[in-house]
């Protein structure tokens, strides 16, 4: 499922208008991001945990030239760990 078939069951779902499903959605979808963003988490109880976190920097291979040697730098990813509510359904 992508976003413009997500906002379509939504409007169905809820008798709105697909211009303000994707209003209210683009604004959620923003605010985690931006919390996620200054270092803190956003816990939805039952769905899941949205963070942030630092992956170490390493010495990798160049694919090209696997006798080389690259320095892979520090990043920061998103991390996404689910709920119990959500774990427990997937598994009926």
């Amino acid at each position: 499922m992508n976003k413009a078939q997500l906002i379509d069951l939504l409007s169905q779902k809820h008798d709105l208008s697909k211009s303000k499903i994707e209003e209210v959605l683009d604004g959620v979808l923003d605010l985690i991001v931006g919390t996620v963003k200054k270092g803190e988490t956003v816990t939805l109880v039952g769905f899941g945990t949205f963070s942030a976190k630092q992956r170490k920097g390493r010495i990798g291979v160049n694919p090209q030239n696997p006798s080389e040697k690259i320095t892979i730098p520090p990043v920061i990813v998103p991390k996404f760990k689910a709920g119990k509510n959500f774990k427990d359904t997937l598994k009926k």
